[in-house]
């Protein structure tokens, strides 16, 4: 199961399929067999052209394999943009020095390409514009020194050069960095101001959700939240994460009761109802959270910074529509 040598192009695998996988799914066999990518990606390789079996193309996973059969596999990336993400959509620029750019992302565009996605993502784009950025986080990730979920909006800081990224990393992993977070939630929370400190680690059914550990294994994490406003089927909070783990706002405001409107992941099919003379049912299309301002130390001056991006339409038509509800009920 190592690569092939020699091969130009995407990576490129072939191997036999061993005794103890005869007689399986071949999408099984070449996520247990060659465990390099998920097997959901592998259906994907499979389904566009990229696996032969003893050199006859194969487009069906569930077709079942023989030990001693050869595979080939080439994992070449798959070129589309994540479901959602708004065609010709850009990024807004706040900020440009020397040493780093500060960008505002739209909900929608993914950060950086991965073995699912590529195309129009943000650093692809940056890349276009900023020839030569640093890839403190890896070839495929030029400027990138951290992240934000692909329907999360907001505030970024990108590298313009390697000393710039050598020493936001160090910040971002040092926990210098202030990140402050605006969310749209379901319900009102109990206090006005609360802090949630519990453990992270990942849930068992899929390797992509994460739920709140209930066993040794789960990461600290810990954020500070306030309500904003309190607006009868829904609250507006500001969320302060002291720690960067995957989804961790989401599951931290899941696990007191109150999910972030729109979350497929975390309590996805709640709804918000508003009156019917007011539209009843208010539909969103993604999760309602926003990075709304980012306060470091510039890597070059050592001054203390902070950059802010509006909240964008979606979020503040629904903050409309749930602040004329609220006024509507206490009338």
């Amino acid at each position: 199961m190592e690569p092939r040598e020699n091969e130009e192009g995407p990576e490129h695998y072939r191997f036999q399929v061993p005794p103890e996988l005869d007689g399986q799914r071949l999408d099984r066999v070449l996520s247990e067999g060659l465990a390099v990518v998920s097997r959901e990606r592998f259906k994907e390789v499979i389904q566009d052209g990229g696996v032969t079996i003893d050199g006859t193309v194969e487009t069906r996973g569930k077709v079942a394999m023989a030990a001693g059969t050869w595979i080939e596999v080439v994992l070449a990336l798959r070129d589309r943009t994540r479901a959602g993400s708004q065609a010709g959509a850009t990024y807004e620029l706040l900020h440009e020095d020397e040493a780093i750019l500060v960008v505002a992302k739209p909900a929608g565009m993914v950060v950086h390409p991965s073995e699912r996605v590529r195309g129009g993502t943000l650093s692809e784009l940056l890349a276009e514009t900023y020839p030569g950025l640093p890839t403190p986080q890896g070839e495929d990730r030029p400027g990138i020194v951290h992240r934000l979920d692909a329907e999360t909006s907001g505030v970024l800081v990108v590298a313009r050069t390697e000393a710039a990224g050598v020493e936001l990393k160090r910040q971002f992993a040092a926990r210098e960095v202030k990140k402050t977070y605006c969310t749209i939630v379901y319900g009102e929370p109990r206090f006005d101001s609360d802090y949630i400190d519990k453990p992270i680690g990942r849930g068992k059914g899929s390797e992509r959700v994460m739920i709140l550990a209930v066993e040794e294994g789960g990461r600290p994490s810990e954020t500070f939240y306030r309500t904003v406003e309190r607006l009868g089927v829904g609250s507006y909070l500001e969320c302060e994460p002291r720690t960067g783990r995957t989804h961790q706002i989401r599951v931290h405001l899941e696990s007191i009761g109150h999910p972030v409107v729109g979350d497929k992941l975390y309590r996805g099919k709640r709804t918000l109802r508003l009156p019917r003379n007011l539209g009843g049912k208010l539909a969103v299309d993604r999760h309602l959270l926003h990075a709304f301002r980012l306060e470091f130390t510039h890597p070059v001056s050592g001054e203390r910074v902070a950059f802010e991006a509006p909240l964008p339409a979606d979020m503040v038509r629904v903050l409309e529509r749930l602040r004329l509800a609220a006024t509507s009920d206490e009338s």
